[in-house]
């Protein structure tokens, strides 16, 4: 007889907050618009697709920070982590997933819990007032009525900034006489990405024809709308001087040319996209170039002269609230607590972050309904210091779209006698450390996370 909880969108962040507000025995109707109504980016209609790379980056919970949120939202009985470590892909030391298994299992998940309803409709505008509790999580493509109706009561002029798409090449149309398998530094299982490499004369005319390579045109309302900068296509990153490329995404670091036995110039790097391993995504090939331009440039990499594109790159606006100055810490909208935001729109930028907080949303609003206390995490864990930071921690007057990283936590000293590179790592791993334990006591439970 519990009145249920509407959630607005079925990206990750929709998906897992309505996840959680079922796991709490709360029943919630969850609206896609999709396929009734399409966005830029989408290519189908499941519900947790993923628009951009398949990769939730690296999983070393206590060396690196989205490691440590990824083990997080595990301890919290996450259905997006859980549908990710079921359809793993290899990817070194990150989590890479099978795109399309992954959301059919999102999907399926969430089709047999019997607290929640899938409504495929557009909520074109504000959710009606006998939707007492709300979470909005529509992620970076919210359909025009809806921003527009969340711009009018906030009175907030749209923050946005531009999200890139990476391409996506078939397996079998990469030369293999001139690429070959490594990882980086040998990580994970050692050879989990396809490497193209460039000789020096090679890299400089794949510099220029990026440089000058024809690119999407903005439409006049665009033209101010900044990137993020953890996103930015390749072309831009290449403006920013010719060695940017090969100390970025294209280092050579950590990888021997087995036909050579030489370390490359510059070096692309391809990452398996799928469970069958037949597509291989461009990492960090996000791209503006328009589509003729991408082909006829990407098919000078060595490796790549014949590739076959099973998706080209693009690029898509995102929007933001300024959520330092409009919610408060349980997400709700401080002008109409009925309403919470989540994910991407409340200025996290990330996959996994994005459903870090429609984890949190899920939860607020569950225990709201069911009148009992939920306190948010101790900023010393990740999503802690995630929620804290758009929250309150940012500055409303200069909000921009954040990771996850270990700057948002409390700073804790290394051990005592540590000394030169291993005092940043010791930090971390002491920042980890101390993340999983108070998030065990924050969930109520005992666990000795250094033992694990």
């Amino acid at each position: 007889m519990t009145k249920p909880i509407h959630v607005v969108g079925g990206g990750l962040a929709g998906c897992e907050a309505a996840w959680q507000i079922a796991r709490a025995g709360v029943p919630v109707v969850l609206h896609e618009m999709r396929p009734v109504k399409m966005t830029e980016a989408h290519i189908g209609e499941n519900l947790a697709e993923l628009v951009c790379s398949n990769s939730f980056r690296s999983d070393d919970w206590e060396n690196n920070a989205v490691g440590l949120l990824h083990e997080e939202m595990r301890r919290c009985n996450s259905i997006i982590m859980r549908a990710g470590d079921a359809h793993k892909v290899p990817a070194g030391g990150a989590l890479a997933v099978d795109r399309v298994a992954f959301s059919l299992a999102v999907q399926t998940a969430l089709q047999a819990n019997p607290l929640i309803t899938i409504a495929r409709e557009e909520v074109a505008g504000l959710p009606p007032a006998e939707w007492d509790n709300v979470v909005i999580a529509t992620g970076p493509l919210t359909s025009m009525p809806l921003a527009t109706a969340v711009q009018a009561l906030t009175g907030e002029g749209a923050l946005a900034f531009f999200d890139t798409i990476a391409p996506i090449v078939h397996k079998d149309s990469i030369d293999m006489t001139k690429a070959w398998f490594q990882s980086r530094y040998d990580k994970g299982d050692g050879a989990d990405y396809i490497n193209c490499p460039m000789d020096e004369l090679q890299y400089r005319a794949f510099i220029d024809a990026l440089m000058t390579g024809e690119k999407t045109s903005f439409k006049e309302w665009e033209k101010d709308t900044p990137y993020f900068e953890a996103c930015l296509p390749i072309e831009v990153m290449a403006e920013r001087g010719a060695e940017t490329l090969r100390f970025g995404p294209m280092k050579p670091v950590g990888l021997t040319n087995p036909n050579t036995g030489h370390r490359a110039f510059a070096v692309v790097q391809l990452r398996q996209d799928n469970a069958l391993g037949t597509l291989y995504n461009m990492v960090g090939f996000q791209t503006k170039l328009k589509h003729a331009e991408q082909t006829r440039i990407f098919k000078t990499i060595p490796g790549l002269e014949n590739a076959q594109f099973a998706r080209l790159g693009g690029l898509h606006r995102n929007t933001f609230i300024n959520s330092p100055k409009l919610l408060d810490r349980e997400l709700r909208l401080k002008l109409q607590p009925r309403l919470r935001f989540a994910g991407q729109m409340t200025g996290v930028e990330g996959y996994v972050e994005s459903a870090a907080i429609g984890l949190l949303a899920g939860r607020f609003a569950a225990a709201e309904r069911l009148d009992a206390a939920q306190t948010p995490p101790p900023r010393t864990t990740a999503l802690g210091a995630l929620l804290a930071h758009i929250t309150g921690g940012a500055d409303e007057k200069t909000f921009q779209p954040m990771n996850i990283n270990y700057g948002l936590l409390p700073d804790l000293a290394p051990p005592p006698g540590v000394k030169g590179k291993d005092r940043g790592r010791a930090k971390k791993q002491n920042q980890s450390r101390r993340a999983l334990a108070d998030l065990d006591t924050w969930l109520g439970i005992t666990r000795h996370a250094a033992a694990e």
